[in-house]
């Protein structure tokens, strides 16, 4: 995504994911976030996906595009389970230039293929102009 070029107001970036049962195990496994919903499955033979484990979308996205979050402010609106596609839209809300850096707020959205918000928030950080 990051090609060098200073972030924009109103521009967005996109990624999306289906997270596998092989993910949300080991993501219980390095967070200690085992609940049984994480690890046992549902009948449907879906597991719940760990709600951090769908803020990686965001982070996913800001790491791209070499920003340095300070602050990320998450709302969980409903589960995601195992085999749903989401799709994690940032939009580059605020953006002011300095002399060494980019300060950003960015509004994240993330949504599955049906539609319907999983989560939505803010990210606000930073991006260097020298990216080295």
């Amino acid at each position: 995504m990051s090609n060098g070029e200073p972030p924009a107001e109103a521009e967005t970036h996109t990624v999306e994911r289906t997270f596998t049962v092989r993910e949300v195990r080991r993501f219980a496994a390095l967070s200690g976030d085992d609940q049984p919903r994480h690890t046992e499955p549902d009948e449907e033979g879906r597991l719940m996906v760990q709600g951090l484990l769908t803020a990686t979308l965001p982070t996913e996205i800001g790491g791209e595009l070499e920003v340095l979050a300070h602050t990320m402010e998450f709302e969980f609106h409903r589960p995601v389970y195992t085999g749903e596609t989401v799709t994690c839209t940032w939009t580059n809300e605020h953006v002011e230039a300095r002399e060494d850096r980019h300060d950003l707020t960015a509004g994240v959205v993330c949504e599955t293929d049906g539609g319907k918000t999983v989560l939505s928030g803010t990210v606000e950080g930073l991006v260097y102009r020298d990216r080295r």
